[in-house]
């Protein structure tokens, strides 16, 4: 089946930009991704893992929502309020999703409830989870994706990329499993068509300093010159062939047309049909649905082996186009934030917060003003990408005022609390750990360098990321 490129269009516009014109009120999705650390500095025993999933069903009236080809939950929903617990990649990083609400403090209050009784659970075993975006014991665990199609395919697909080094002109770095060991904090918030671009624009400008605040992906032992190896681990993968499927915008679309366009400009690399999960070399959206065939693999479950295939691209494999860019235009008539690491625990609530405050028409309009004319970090020949990267290094060049520095930081907060009291629920108490940070001009990976280098064990760093 040959698809034009107008008719490709004409499905993304229907996919991405149709919802947005729903008529609804803002609601909050929240996703946060914690690592399972075994404090013995062995591996994480998955057969606890999977107790821990069914006594967790149990407690508070889930579901099992999916299942591994081993039979096991690996993926549990609550009917009432469609909350999820489920497992990232692989049974290392666990992963807890909240179904939308219109308070933080909503979510909070499950969130306290869930997070309480897992890690009573885990306790007796020496296991704890943690608010690190690295897993800091990764070395320790078992490499291996969950056993079902879809992360089986994602680790083959990450795993491929020896085969592009001498063709594709980038750099891969050697941690294809890297989605075992990273975990992220997200927020998801329903965006409107006219905000659209606004909104884009204000927080692909906002990106550097949420990395000055929010850093907390250490490598330690390998890429301690790294606060966000996040960032890294990504771009450098085979996510990143095709940049446009992953990080900031070079260029911040300037129009609705201008974001359909780039949505367009992106790769697709995976689909499945009937049973087979196939995995492919990434193809511009456009281009796959214009081809009558494809070839890619697919694992074959009775000889536990790839083997190659060609299949016929469908409309519906449209749901496979995978962005993970750090603003994410969603099927939901949502904006999903995904550039924050996985925060100490106690200050979970810190990045939804954040962004919750800035969301709002009058807010945006304010950071875009401030920014556009900002000459702390704009306006010395570095694009918002590069910057991020900057911001992003331990030793950061010394072409920013740390004064002044800190003074933006400050300001960006302020304009976020006004939004927050704006909305009289007290959200705005969730901003104090990020205020605190300014001041002090640190972050969560910052602080875990300095205690290390100061001779603190890292098992006291992982309790204290810990601690409610």
């Amino acid at each position: 089946m040959n698809i034009s490129r107008q008719d490709v269009l004409d499905m993304l516009y229907k996919k991405y930009i149709l919802p947005t014109k729903d008529k609804r009120d803002l609601c909050i999705g929240v996703e946060i991704e914690l690592p399972i650390v075994n404090l013995s500095r062995k591996p994480v025993d998955f057969a606890v893992v999977h107790d821990l999933t069914r006594s967790f069903k149990t407690a508070f009236g889930f579901y099992v929502a999916v299942i591994d080809e081993e039979k096991n939950p690996c993926s549990l929903l609550h009917f009432g309020n469609d909350d999820i617990l489920s497992y990232d990649c692989s049974y290392n990083n666990l992963e807890l999703s909240f179904g939308k609400e219109k308070n933080l403090f909503a979510i909070q209050e499950r969130f306290l409830k869930y997070y309480a009784f897992i890690q009573d659970f885990l306790a007796p075993h020496n296991y704890t989870l943690t608010g690190m975006g690295i897993n800091p014991f990764r070395a320790y665990n078992s490499c291996a994706p969950i056993p079902n199609q879809r992360y089986r395919m994602l680790y083959h697909h990450l795993s491929s990329a020896p085969q592009y080094r001498d063709r594709i002109p980038m750099f891969f770095h050697p941690w294809p499993s890297y989605g075992m060991f990273s975990s992220a904090s997200q927020a998801q918030f329903d965006v409107f068509y006219d905000d659209l671009i606004p909104v884009i624009c204000a927080f692909s400008l906002l990106e550097p300093l949420k990395a000055a605040l929010f850093s907390n992906s250490v490598m330690t032992g390998e890429r301690e010159d790294l606060l966000c190896c996040r960032d890294m681990l990504w771009e450098n993968s085979m996510q990143g062939i095709n940049p446009h499927n992953i990080g900031m915008f070079d260029k911040i679309p300037e129009s609705v047309d201008e974001l359909l366009e780039y949505i367009a400009s992106t790769s697709i690399y995976c689909a499945q049909q009937g049973e087979k999960y196939f995995n492919f070399e990434p193809i511009n959206i456009a281009e796959y649905f214009a081809r009558a065939q494809v070839s890619g693999e697919y694992y074959d479950s009775e000889s536990g082996t790839y083997k190659q295939a060609v299949f016929s691209p469908k409309p519906g494999d449209l749901k496979y186009l995978r962005s993970f860019k750090f603003q994410d235009l969603t099927f939901r008539g949502t904006i999903e934030f995904r550039s924050v690491c996985c925060q100490p625990v106690c200050d979970s609530f810190c990045v939804s917060a954040f962004h919750l405050g800035l969301i709002g028409r009058k807010q945006v309009e304010k950071i875009n003003e401030l920014l556009k004319s900002d000459r702390v970090i704009y306006g010395h020949g570095y694009t918002a990408s590069e910057l991020r990267r900057i911001m992003n290094m331990r030793k950061m060049s010394n072409f920013a005022d740390p004064q002044k520095l800190q003074k933006l930081l400050l300001q960006i907060l302020s304009i976020a609390q006004d939004g927050l009291k704006e909305r009289g629920l007290g959200e705005e108490i969730f901003l104090q750990p990020l205020f605190k940070r300014a001041q002090k001009f640190t972050n969560p990976a910052r602080d875990l360098l300095e205690r290390m280098e100061n001779g603190d064990a890292i098992e006291n760093i992982i309790k204290d990321y810990a601690a409610l």
